[in-house]
């Protein structure tokens, strides 16, 4: 069963869809008025908007199911996978229209007809494909659904290239160069295929788990901004994305003499930050390392019995820093400006 969020995100993923076969209708009904291949770009896109809205509703259906036995991380990965699908789709379209741009000038033939009602249908589709990929891309991020996202940018890059062809068939209509239209079809056909790839090139990266460093940053932020006085030291972090849900590994280094429920009680003060960045859909698995004598160096816990050495400075996590494999020491705060506190922070 979908939760409430999952249901609506689902529900404006069906009026994206809608909204995608009535101005595909659209743009062949002025395609097909003005013979124009520039509109023929613009409609082919929006076959593609179809097809890709359509499997988006199906991968967000798919995605919202809950954990079972054989998707021990959920279903979100399917979300990848769509904004792959639309990015191949897009990249066909983008070879398709340079075809036919290219065939148009060869051939020098297709005279163009009623440019002005053409005209007209086309601008009315840029209004309603903005308005609805503002939407699409605002609840997107607003509840990290990744389809919602690339189908509003996609909408708005659909947009940009509606008001590019619609300039350049005024200009065609004012001339009379008919070649023009061609030109238009060969430069936004250009442009469609490095949207395609674009598109395939991050969701590709999500599917293979590539490092976000943008996640990363916002997480490093956060952590900071909360950092307890046991937190001696933190590597290892890694973020997987499950579609809207986050998966976090890190290693952890505590006072070594914390019993499990003391260790456990900084682990949820550690999913307490989580949660109030990324809300209820994150999970964190966190190995836990004892602090050596090393570590004294950077823990700024002034009441401990077991310290061996003498209290330098702590280390300032950076996204760089707490990606690292290795254990932090007294050797990294030289390559950073440690503000030196008057008063080391104590339990």
């Amino acid at each position: 069963m979908m939760n409430k969020d999952d249901r609506a995100n689902y529900n404006f993923q069906k009026i994206i869809f809608l909204v995608a076969v009535l101005l595909f209708l659209m743009k062949f009904a002025a395609w097909y008025i003005t013979s124009s291949v520039a509109i023929l770009t613009d409609a082919l896109e929006s076959i593609t908007n179809m097809l890709a809205g359509a499997f988006t509703l199906f991968s967000l259906y798919l995605s919202a199911k809950p954990k079972d036995h054989n998707h021990p991380h959920g279903h979100g990965k399917i979300e990848f996978v769509s904004a792959s699908v639309e990015g191949t789709l897009i990249l066909v379209a983008g070879v398709i229209i340079i075809y036919e741009g290219i065939s148009r000038l060869i051939d020098n033939n297709g005279e163009l007809t009623s440019l002005g009602s053409g005209l007209i249908l086309i601008a009315l589709t840029a209004v309603i494909n903005y308005i609805v990929g503002f939407y699409a891309i605002r609840r997107g991020r607003k509840y990290n659904v990744l389809p919602l996202v690339a189908g509003g940018q996609h909408l708005h890059s659909d947009t940009y290239s509606t008001v590019g062809i619609i300039l350049g068939l005024i200009l065609v209509w004012a001339t009379g160069w008919q070649w023009l239209d061609s030109a238009i079809a060969l430069l936004f056909g250009g442009i469609i295929i490095y949207s395609g790839i674009k598109i395939m090139r991050e969701s590709i990266a999500g599917i293979m788990d590539e490092a976000d460093e943008d996640l990363i940053e916002e997480f490093t932020e956060v952590i900071n901004e909360n950092r307890s006085p046991y937190w001696v030291d933190l590597h290892k972090v890694r973020f997987i994305k499950y579609g809207n849900h986050v998966h976090l590994d890190a290693h952890l280094t505590l006072p070594w003499y914390l019993n499990m429920r003391e260790a456990h009680t900084e682990l949820d003060k550690m999913k307490n930050v989580l949660k109030q960045k990324f809300g209820e859909k994150h999970e964190m698995y966190i190995h836990t390392d004892d602090c050596k004598p090393f570590s004294c160096e950077i823990c700024p816990l002034k009441e401990c019995a077991h310290r061996q050495k003498k209290f330098v400075g702590r280390v300032e996590w950076n996204a760089k820093l707490i990606s690292e494999d290795q254990r932090h020491s007294i050797k990294d705060l030289a390559e950073q400006q440690i503000q030196q506190p008057d008063v080391p922070i104590s339990h």
